[in-house]
């Protein structure tokens, strides 16, 4: 039990988490700004809806209403490049909000910390160098 809950607290697991999460609340904002920005631009070059953008590699493809089938080969790369302009807004709006930001604080963190660490580490080696020449009084006394 103790290591499961090690596994647990690790910060990989928790960033994980966290990671879903954010992206699971962006997934509206990024569809909107995909659906109300993106698109229109996209679409004033032809269509507004990406996945209009097909082509053909056999046959007409056209949709047979009657079975819902198309005749010939249909490649949709209009979706496929929906999702990847998705997957960049998405990574651009996850790093400048969240991973700069965070980044940035660390940074101040740790510079601080790092100052603790070299104010603690002038004292181990003043305290190195009294007991030293302590020692060598000792000795000196001694011979």
């Amino acid at each position: 039990m103790k290591g499961f809950k090690a596994f647990l607290l690790r910060g990989n697991v928790v960033d994980l988490a966290v990671a879903v999460v954010i992206g699971a609340a962006f997934t509206k904002v990024i569809n909107s700004i995909v659906d109300g920005i993106i698109n229109p631009v996209v679409g004033a070059f032809g269509t507004q809806d990406l996945n209009a953008y097909t082509s053909c590699l056999k046959g007409t493809c056209q949709l047979d209403k009657a079975t819902g089938k198309v005749d010939g080969i249909l490649i949709q790369w209009g979706t496929v490049l929906g999702a990847v302009l998705s997957f960049v807004i998405t990574a651009a709006v996850v790093y400048f909000l969240i991973v700069l930001p965070v980044n940035h604080l660390m940074k101040r963190y740790m510079s601080k910390k790092d100052e603790a660490v070299e104010v603690i580490k002038e004292a181990e080696v003043n305290e190195v160098v009294i007991l030293s020449e302590i020692r060598d009084l000792l000795v000196a006394q001694r011979g």
